[in-house]
């Protein structure tokens, strides 16, 4: 159960890096840094987020 609960967390902790892959955006490996340093914080997990929605030029 506990194992679960663990993968339920990190698949929500890393919500920025699996959308940034899917859109195959071209900064997805910046993304998935920045998620996984800074996204314990709530900034950093937002900052994550928004930058993996942003358009490719």
């Amino acid at each position: 159960m506990a194992a679960i609960f663990i993968i339920i967390l990190l698949a929500i902790y890393f919500i920025p890096t699996l959308v940034a892959n899917s859109r195959n955006h071209k900064n997805t490996m910046s993304i998935f840094l920045l998620n996984l340093f800074l996204g314990w914080t709530f900034l950093g997990w937002v900052a994550a987020l928004v930058w993996s929605f942003t358009a490719q030029d």
